[in-house]
């Protein structure tokens, strides 16, 4: 069993800027990928950016020079440091963790963004 514990979340005004965390524990054993995806009402869940097992990071479109992911291997945690902060950036973000030698990826409780004036 993996479990993962989101922090972060919260509301700020356009501009402003929000640090994520997510930690797992449990059943880890090997190389793992973690990422974030979001979702807002209405809206199909998106992949925000992910960090591999190499260190290679990759962030969407949407977000790119805005947000930053990285991660402490040490820790198992995951971070994504969301800078110029859009009203459309308003979502629930769940980070996840794939873990080589286990099925099925594990996800986090969802931490909620909200930017608003």
């Amino acid at each position: 069993q993996v479990q993962l514990v989101e922090s972060g979340g919260g509301l700020v005004q356009p501009g402003g800027s929000l640090r994520l965390s997510c930690t797992a524990s449990g059943s880890i054993f090997g190389d793992y990928a973690m990422g974030w995806y979001r979702q807002a009402p209405g809206n199909q869940r998106e992949l925000v950016a992910r960090v591999g097992r190499s260190g290679y990071t990759s962030t969407a479109d949407s977000v790119k020079g805005r947000f930053t992911i990285s991660r402490d291997n040490a820790k198992n945690t995951v971070f994504l440091q969301m800078n110029s902060l859009k009203p459309e950036d308003t979502a629930v973000y769940y980070c996840y963790i794939a873990v080589d030698g286990i099925r099925d990826w594990y996800w986090g409780q969802g931490t909620q963004v909200t930017v608003s004036s």
